[in-house]
C-alpha cells in the first residue's frame, strides 16, 4: 500500500510521503504526531477544543424543512377546528379521534414524499436530491406505522363504542362501509411499498423489482384520497376543508407531471442524445461518452450526476444516478460506472448509437460550494469520476487542489492517466492511497494520515465520493481533525 504524491511539476507540494506494506500504523514513515498537533499555525491539543462550530443561521433546507412542517400543522388544524370537545369523550371517542389524526398525517406526509421525490428544482437546490431521497426513505417508515395506527385506532376505537370486538368490527368496517374496499387495497400496497424498502430486505430485491412495486404507490394514493373524501369526518360536510385537500392533491400531481414527464420529454426531443462509444478504464469500469445537441442547456456543473435511462434491454423501466467524470463539452458528455449490480454491468454491453434519456442535472458536489480557494478531493470506487471532473473545474479557476485516489489494488485506479496529466502540468497535487483495509489492518485515511500527507487540510474544503463506508470514515476523520459542516462536502447517489 502506498500514500503517494504523484510527481508533477513541483509547483505545488505537500512532500512526499509512503506507508511500507510491513510496518504498522505506529511505526509509518508519515510524521507522527502523538500529544499536541501544529495547526493554522499555533499549538493545539487534539480533540474537541480543536473543532470549530458551523453556523446555525438560516439555510435554504431550514426553509424547506419549516415549510413542510407549518403545513403539517395546517392538516392537524383540519382535525382540531372540526372537533368538539364533547366528541373525544370517553376511551372510544379519544381513540377514533387519535387515529383521524394519525391518518390524516400519513396521506399528507404521502404528499410530503411525492413532492421531495417530484425533482422540482427550488427543492433539489435548496436540499440537493441525495438528501432529499434520504429524507423520502425516512418518511416511508413512518407513513406506514401511521397508516396501521390509523387503522388499528379507528377500528378499535369504534369497537369499543359500539361495544363490538375489534375483529368483528373491522369485518364490519371493510364490508360494509363505503369505499372502504379501496382504502383497503390501498392500506395493502401502501405496506407492501414498505416491506419492499426495508432496510433488511432491500439486499435482496432488484433495483427493477423495488422501482415497480414503488410504481403502485401512485394507485394506492389515488384509493386512499377516495376512501378519505367519502367517507373522513373532517371532509364530509365541510366545503372548505375538501376544497383545500383536492387543492393539495392537484398541486402535487401537477409537480409530478410536469417534471416527471413533459419536461423529461421535451428534454428528449431538444437534446436527441445518443451513445458514442464506451471505454475500458479499469477493469469494471467503463466510462460511457454521449453525444448530443446543445448539451450546455442542460446547465450541468462537473461533479453532478443526472439519472440515465438507456434505450436498451435491461435500462428502460427505472433511471440510475450517475456522475459526469468530464467537464461538460457543447455537444459530449462522460459518466463513468463501476460494475455493482446488473445495471451498472451491463453499461458496459451499450452500443454506439443507444438513445440515450438523461434529467437532471442533480447534486450539490460542485465548485460552487468551495469557497476557501484551497480544496482536497477524495475519489474511491465509482466516486472517482465526480472527483476527477470536478478537480479539473477547480484547478481551471486557480484553486489550490489536492486530489487522493483511493483503491485496493493499483489495477483498480480508474482515470488514472487523466489525473496524472493534471498533476504532471502542475494544475493539482495527486495523492495515490493504494491498498485494502483487511491486507493492511487499518485504514489508511485515518486523521493521522490525512494530516501528514495534507498538512493545511483544515484551510480547505473537502469533497469526498466513494463507497459509503469509505465515505463515512472519511468524513469521521476530518471532523476529527476538526474541520466544520460546511467544509465538507458529500453525495450519495442511493436513490432507494
Amino acid at each position: 500500500m502506498s500514500f503517494t504524491r504523484y510527481p508533477g511539476d513541483g509547483t505545488r507540494t505537500h512532500g512526499s510521503t509512503r506507508i511500507h506494506p510491513s510496518t504498522s500504523p505506529q511505526r509509518s514513515s508519515l510524521p507522527q504526531r502523538p500529544g499536541p498537533s501544529r495547526l493554522l499555525g499555533h499549538w493545539a491539543p487534539p480533540g474537541p477544543a480543536r473543532r470549530r462550530s458551523a453556523s446555525l443561521g438560516w439555510s435554504p433546507q431550514l426553509a424547506v424543512r419549516l415549510a413542510l412542517v407549518a403545513w403539517g400543522v395546517v392538516v392537524v388544524a383540519l382535525w382540531w377546528f372540526d372537533t368538539s370537545a364533547s366528541s373525544v369523550h370517553g376511551a372510544g371517542l379519544i381513540m377514533t379521534a387519535a387515529g383521524r389524526v394519525s391518518g390524516l398525517l400519513a396521506a399528507y406526509l404521502v404528499l410530503v414524499q411525492l413532492l421531495l421525490m417530484a425533482r422540482m428544482p427550488v427543492f433539489e437546490h435548496a436540499v440537493g436530491l441525495d438528501r432529499l431521497a434520504a429524507w423520502h426513505r425516512g418518511l416511508g417508515t413512518n407513513i406506514v406505522l401511521l397508516i396501521v395506527v390509523h387503522v388499528l385506532l379507528t377500528v378499535w376505537g369504534y369497537g369499543l363504542t359500539e361495544h363490538h370486538q375489534p375483529l368483528s368490527e373491522l369485518v364490519t368496517v371493510v364490508t360494509t362501509y363505503p369505499e372502504m374496499w379501496k382504502a383497503t387495497i390501498g392500506t395493502l400496497l401502501f405496506v407492501g411499498v414498505g416491506v419492499a424498502s426495508a432496510r433488511a430486505a432491500r439486499p435482496h430485491i432488484s433495483y427493477e423489482v423495488w422501482y415497480l412495486l414503488h410504481l403502485t404507490a401512485y394507485v394506492a394514493v389515488l384509493l386512499v384520497y377516495s376512501h378519505q373524501t367519502a367517507t373522513g369526518a373532517d371532509f364530509v360536510g365541510h366545503p372548505a376543508n375538501r376544497l383545500l385537500w383536492q387543492g393539495m392533491y392537484v398541486a402535487v400531481a401537477a409537480c409530478l407531471v410536469i417534471w416527471r414527464l413533459l419536461l423529461p420529454i421535451a428534454a428528449v426531443v431538444q437534446h436527441r442524445m445518443t451513445v458514442e462509444h464506451v471505454v475500458d478504464e479499469a477493469p469494471g469500469v467503463v466510462s460511457v461518452w454521449v453525444r448530443g445537441h446543445d448539451l450546455h442547456r442542460l446547465g450541468a456543473l462537473p461533479g453532478q450526476f443526472l439519472l440515465w435511462r438507456f434505450a436498451a434491454r435491461g435500462h428502460v423501466v427505472s433511471a440510475h444516478p450517475y456522475s459526469l467524470s468530464a467537464p461538460p463539452q457543447p455537444h459530449r458528455l462522460r459518466i463513468t460506472v463501476k460494475a455493482a449490480g446488473d445495471h451498472s454491468r451491463a453499461i458496459a454491453h451499450l452500443r454506439p448509437g443507444t438513445p440515450v434519456v438523461a434529467e437532471g442535472p442533480f447534486g450539490h458536489f460542485t465548485a460552487e460550494h468551495a469557497t476557501r480557494g484551497k480544496a482536497l478531493l477524495i475519489g474511491g470506487g465509482s466516486g472517482i469520476g465526480p472527483v476527477r471532473a470536478l478537480a479539473e473545474d477547480l484547478a481551471d479557476r486557480g484553486d489550490d487542489v489536492v486530489v487522493v485516489h483511493r483503491a485496493s489494488r493499483a489495477s483498480d485506479l480508474a482515470l488514472r492517466r487523466e489525473l496524472e496529466e493534471l498533476a504532471g502540468d502542475g494544475r493539482l497535487v495527486l495523492h495515490r492511497v493504494v491498498g485494502s483495509r483487511r491486507d493492511l489492518g487499518y485504514d489508511p485515511l485515518e486523521a493521522r494520515f490525512l494530516d501528514a500527507a495534507v498538512p493545511d487540510v483544515t484551510e480547505r474544503d473537502v469533497f469526498v465520493c466513494g463507497p459509503t463506508g469509505m465515505t463515512h470514515a472519511v468524513v469521521r476523520a476530518l471532523r476529527g481533525l476538526g474541520l466544520c459542516s460546511d467544509q465538507i462536502h458529500t453525495e450519495e447517489f442511493t436513490l432507494r
